[in-house]
């Protein structure tokens, strides 16, 4: 039989299913319970990542570059899914009754990076470089360079027509930013943790989630960015709590938002 013969074998459609915003609030009590039962696992993870969050700022405002320091804080939604896959594991682990170890831990990460993880988080790191490139163009462009040290950005952003101005134009356009990313990857990371799919497939499939569900997803967004600023207000510390809690919680509205694959 000759090769151009062979028909390639066809995969079902990915079957979205309706999301209601009380489903996003069961998936945040989900998330709860999962942060409770696997607290030590998951909170390393907050804490992770808060120490990231410290290190980063301090660096920025070392270099005199302190106006970067708050894109930075909102840029979490674009690159906290990936460091998530660990959190999704434990609430995976926790949904079938088996237990949650490090090492056990450790190897679905390996196994999620080996497949088109990695490539999602290209996409969405090289959305973060984006932002912060804006970040600062805009920075330049309202308040010039006059601000070198933490207090005295502060100062002209809430001082200043052009720091409202700059708070105005900044947060709008960080947030169009930001609920495309969310729109790109809400679904992608886990679905990419749990199954063998493509990443494009699951962008795909995310975007679909989205516009099939877009109050529910909406309201999902609104409290994924209510909590990082009150992380950023806390100066990262909710981080150690809000991660972990975000991050179970985005793997129970994978679940609820798109139908288990059929097996082969």
């Amino acid at each position: 039989m000759s090769i151009d013969n062979v028909e390639a074998p066809q995969r079902a459609p990915i079957e979205i299913r309706t999301v209601t915003v009380n489903n996003v609030l069961e998936a945040l009590a989900a998330g709860m319970r999962d942060l409770r039962a696997g607290f030590r696992h998951s909170i390393t993870f907050g804490i992770f990542l808060a120490l990231g969050g410290w290190t980063l700022a301090l660096l920025l405002v070392k270099a005199h570059l302190p106006y970067l320091v708050y894109p930075l804080a909102m840029a979490f939604a674009l690159i906290a899914p990936f460091i998530a896959t660990g959190l999704y594991e434990i609430s995976r682990r926790l949904e079938t009754g088996e237990a949650v170890t490090w090492p056990n831990i450790a190897s679905s990460i390996r196994a999620a990076s080996g497949r088109d993880m990695g490539w999602m988080a290209l996409v969405t790191s090289f959305t973060f470089v984006i932002w912060m490139d804006i970040a600062a163009l805009l920075t330049f462009g309202f308040l010039g360079l006059s601000a070198t040290s933490f207090t005295a950005f502060v100062s002209m952003i809430f001082s200043t027509p052009e720091g409202f101005a700059f708070l105005i134009v900044g947060n709008t356009v960080g947030a169009a930013i930001a609920l495309a990313v969310f729109s790109l990857s809400v679904i992608s990371f886990p679905m990419l943790f749990d199954r063998d799919v493509d990443f494009v497939t699951a962008m795909i499939t995310s975007v679909r989630t989205v516009l099939a569900n877009p109050r529910a997803m909406l309201v999902w967004f609104a409290i994924i960015g209510f909590l990082v600023a009150l992380s950023f207000l806390s100066l990262f510390v909710g981080l150690i709590f809000f991660f972990p809690l975000l991050g179970h919680a985005s793997w129970h509205i994978y679940r609820r938002a798109v139908a288990p694959a059929e097996k082969g």
